[in-house]
């Protein structure tokens, strides 16, 4: 897994709310074991017409939003099952941080395990982020992880939260079982002073 330390990028709306799981990834794109093509699948049943071809009217396929590792996205994002095709699928086009008013539970979980950050932002700070984009689409904001915080281009910085245990992972680029795995020598030293 990458580190995330500081990232800035211009970011792309998709102020919709209660976007679940099977909007990001549908259940059609669930029969791999790898992340492999997932982010063909992303929003595909937005992003395609019914013959396939690109809705040019969707933001994923707008040239004004190619490049952004942001997403904006509404409020209660990624609700639904607790598919862990989603961050994948998301990271997979190249977003590394989605900012919203709420994520669901289960989406926020899958996604610090795979390195997606979710941010979570107050209403107002959200209206304006909507606001700045529709204005100018090449808008970009900084998110610096070990400072927790989102600076606006106005230079107004916002915190948002995250726990301690999965900001460390973040910032050192490991899941779970890396984080334990780099802990083998405290772990080695702890048994043999226990006499294991």
């Amino acid at each position: 897994m990458e580190p995330f330390t500081t990232l800035t990028s211009k970011y792309m709306p998709l102020p919709y709310n209660d976007v679940d799981t099977d909007q990001i990834i549908p259940a059609s794109y669930l029969k791999v074991t790898n992340k492999d093509g997932l982010a063909e699948g992303l929003f595909s049943r937005w992003r395609y017409q019914s013959d396939g071809s690109p809705d040019p009217e969707f933001a994923l396929n707008k040239s004004d939003h190619a490049g952004a590792r942001i997403l904006l996205a509404g409020d209660n994002f990624g609700c639904g099952s607790s598919r862990e095709h989603a961050p994948w699928a998301l990271m997979g086009y190249g977003f590394r941080a989605v900012i919203s008013t709420s994520f669901a539970d289960i989406f926020r979980n899958n996604a610090l395990k795979n390195g997606l950050l979710p941010v979570a932002v107050d209403a107002q700070t959200y209206r304006q982020l909507l606001s700045l984009v529709e204005e100018e689409p090449e808008t970009a904001v900084t998110i610096n992880l070990a400072a927790q915080t989102l600076t606006l281009p106005d230079g107004r910085a916002v915190s948002f939260p995250i726990d301690a245990f999965s900001k460390t992972c973040m910032l050192q680029g490991v899941d779970q079982l890396g984080y334990l795995l780099k802990q083998s020598d405290k772990v080695l030293a702890y048994e043999k002073a226990a006499g294991k």
